[in-house]
């Protein structure tokens, strides 16, 4: 038998690579678990004219949560609820699919308050300091 080789990239992997990295650990953890990960959603904002996406929510599986990997809205429309439309659109989908509830991580720069204001509760963080960011762990069981 060849023994596999160490490869390491500096710069972002190809689509592929990351295929091969996150197809091992879901084989894994669906072994493991006696759970199987559902696919991602996403809950879009459309420009009107053009109907191109211009921003929205991404959350993929998580084990019985749901995991809102980005939520972003273009600067010319925050502040008119749209976050809090994403947000209620990702709980109803998750509600739908059973999970017990949203998490999230956001930086310090980024919207701690406005997720708090939603009902989220911060359950971990990264500290902050010299070329680092704090950054946020933030749950909302339901």
């Amino acid at each position: 038998m060849t023994v596999p080789t160490i490869d390491i990239i500096l710069e972002d992997p190809s689509k592929d690579d990351l295929r091969a990295i996150v197809s091992t650990l879901d084989a894994y953890n669906d072994a493991h678990s006696g759970m199987v990960d559902l696919p991602g959603f996403a809950v879009l904002i459309r420009d009107p004219e053009t109907t191109a996406a211009i921003g929205g929510l991404y959350a993929t599986d998580g084990y019985g949560w749901a995991f809102i990997r980005y939520l972003a809205i273009p600067e010319s429309l925050r502040g008119q609820g749209f976050g809090q439309r994403l947000i209620a659109e990702a709980e109803k989908i998750a509600r739908g699919r059973g999970y017990i509830g949203l998490w999230l991580d956001t930086f310090e720069f980024q919207a701690r308050p406005f997720y708090e204001k939603l009902g989220f509760e911060v359950f971990g963080q990264l500290e902050g300091g010299a070329g680092a960011i704090p950054r946020y762990f933030l749950k909302k069981r339901f």
